[in-house]
């Protein structure tokens, strides 16, 4: 298995209990019995097979309905960093038992972001990418043998009650649960109505497969849970081949097992259900049909990130409603909408690194992700400036000072800081762009009355346009309404930005601004947080009332020149307003300019 190079500016590795339990498991020979045939099967198949050079096998399992979101980028940098870190082996499996809800899109999306993300699920000494996914529709032939295994040994029947009859027998957690009156079938009853189910002889919903547990347990996954049901569905891997389908609980310790995986990784959700994953592995065991040891399922808590939903229907309501442009809206937490904001990486790999793997539920504030974003990018980004609310600036004494109003002169600036710059690591080429009479500014950066502590441009005060000269304000010009229309101001010939009289005049501000000569017209989409509240959805609310409204703001904005050749999903730092990246999708380099900002210069939210 291959996955990144260890980040540079990642955290020490922090032990935890994960880490804790593979150590031990590791020291004990606890796996060490294992065998691995080259694919996944059954006890027979393994038996074949050479003793598994992978000392530990993890596997990240999603269903394919959907796009991954932030928590499942946690996920797979769990169990794939692990897998890396302890010589083994990371399996990539499409958990793909509900055909109503899946398909081929969900599936390539999903392949896409793990791959983005940094990772890939070959095993160990093959090349990268050499292996395809493993799907639990695969297995399905294996499943059904099992199924029937179980009813051989008398733990398992069908049950032909109602969906309403089995829900309320089921009891609750202050009731037992009563016994099916189907419970007492024979094996041979079982076994031919099972087989009923099969052949299509029974209709949806007519038929349930139920493991044979404890209709009195008080955990009440333990009562004779469904294994199996009826569903006529075409299938987007198998078609039409079956239609009676594993329940989830049923399959995916099964795919564990025939996989070989030795840590089955999953979040707190699942940890009822983790009796029945054992009881499971250890009836498939003594039917001779899996080889022990099993499987071992451990739970974590999952992500809770404020101011971010992360439920699918939840996201998918957002997208069917017109709330958001898609599943890849920069607003979104999916990983697609995570990409195309401008994260990167390396940044999601150092969060998931960062907030660490516990046991209880918590919440991390959403300044702890940009805050990895802007660690990734300090060193990275190429600076640049760009005006995003502009107000054209006249030099009025140009051509006096320059001989023609026409005339333009180079500026440069590094594209990196040089504190940016590794030691021996080769400086990226400086920016290049005309200064001229005109030039772009914020029209934040001019005050006819300045209020106290003002720096920058107001009738007589003198300012450095960063990179070009010192300027001193002479004024404005303005409409008929009153709105500011032109700030007027003198150039001080021979204070030039890296020239000896630089410093001959002493300013005590420096400005961003674009030359309307070279400038550039660029669409700037100012992204901010999707909700504004914290917990958008705490207490059953309806999240769709914390929606900000301020989410997305649109501007016309001119850029320098080095911003208007950006390729796709290029990163900048814009001085003075943060991060920003070229729109994968819409941005035509040199053509149509289109930027996202990703995160601010620091921390902002509420202040």
């Amino acid at each position: 298995m291959t996955s990144p190079t260890p980040d540079n500016n990642a955290d020490p590795k922090v032990s935890n209990f994960l880490r804790q339990i593979i150590e031990k498991d590791i020291e004990q020979g606890t796996y060490a019995s294992r065998r691995w045939a080259g694919s996944p099967g059954d006890a027979a198949h393994h038996a074949t097979g050479q003793p598994d050079p992978a000392k530990i096998r993890t596997r990240f399992p999603p269903e394919p309905n959907g796009y991954l979101h932030v928590g499942h980028a946690k996920s797979i940098c769990i169990n794939f960093g692990l897998a890396k870190e302890y010589g083994g082996v990371c399996h990539l499996r499409f958990d793909d038992t509900n055909p109503e809800k899946e398909d081929t899109e969900y599936v390539n999306s999903i392949i896409d972001a793990v791959k983005w993300l940094g990772f890939d699920w070959a095993q160990l000494g093959d090349a990268a990418g050499s292996a395809a996914p493993y799907q639990a529709s695969d297995y399905f032939d294996f499943m059904y043998r099992a199924a029937e295994a179980l009813i051989e040994a008398g733990h398992a029947y069908v049950d032909e009650q109602s969906a309403e009859d089995m829900r309320a027998n089921r009891g609750d957690f202050g009731k037992p649960g009563v016994d099916s009156p189907f419970r007492m079938r024979t094996v041979a009853e079982n076994l031919a109505r099972f087989r009923e189910m099969k052949g299509g002889q029974l209709a949806d919903g007519a038929a349930v497969l139920r493991a044979k547990i404890d209709m009195a347990s008080p955990n009440i996954n333990l009562r004779d849970p469904a294994i199996y049901r009826i569903r006529r569905a075409t299938h987007h891997h198998t078609g039409d081949t079956w239609c009676i389908y594993p329940m989830y609980t049923f399959a995916h310790p099964i795919e564990d097992a025939l996989e070989q995986i030795t840590h089955s990784i999953c979040t707190l959700e699942f940890e009822d259900q983790r009796p029945f994953y054992d009881w499971l592995m250890e009836r498939l065991c003594e039917c001779k049909l899996l080889a022990a040891p099993s499987p071992k399922q451990y739970e974590f808590a999952r992500l809770n990130l404020t101011y971010v939903i992360t439920s699918k229907r939840k996201l998918a309501q957002l997208v069917n409603e017109g709330k958001v442009s898609g599943w890849d809206d920069p607003r979104m937490p999916t990983i697609v909408g995570l990409r195309r904001r401008g994260y990167t990486p390396t940044s999601l790999r150092l969060f998931a690194d960062r907030i660490g793997v516990t046991k209880s539920d918590s919440w991390i504030d959403y300044s702890t992700l940009e805050g990895c974003l802007r660690e990734d990018l300090e060193n990275k980004a190429h600076r640049g400036m760009a005006v995003l609310d502009p107000v054209k600036l006249v030099l009025t004494n140009w051509a006096e000072a320059f001989g023609s109003d026409g005339y333009t002169e180079a500026c440069t600036q590094p594209a990196l800081p040089h504190s940016a710059i590794a030691e021996g690591q080769t400086p990226p080429a400086d920016r290049t762009f005309l200064i001229g009479k005109e030039v772009w500014i914020e029209r934040e950066d001019f005050e006819e009355v300045p209020p106290k502590g003002y720096k920058r441009l107001f009738p007589g005060n003198v300012v450095r346009l960063k990179g070009g000269y010192v300027i001193e304000c002479t004024g404005c010009a303005r409409d008929a309404v009153g709105n500011v229309t032109e700030v007027h101001a003198k150039v001080i010939t021979g204070t030039k930005s890296g020239t000896p009289g630089a410093d001959s005049v002493k300013a005590k501000a420096a400005i961003t601004w674009v030359s309307v000569a070279d400038g550039v017209q660029a669409e700037v989409r100012l992204y901010d947080r999707l909700f504004a509240e914290a917990h958008p959805d705490a207490g059953g609310k309806d999240f769709l009332q914390s929606l900000n409204p301020d989410s997305l703001k649109v501007v016309t904005a001119y850029v320098e020149p080095s911003l208007a050749g950006a390729q796709p999903d290029q990163k900048f730092q814009f001085e003075r307003f943060g991060y920003f990246v070229a729109d994968r999708a819409d941005h035509v380099a040199g053509a149509k300019p289109v930027f996202n900002r990703v995160t601010g210069l620091k921390d902002s939210w509420g202040k």
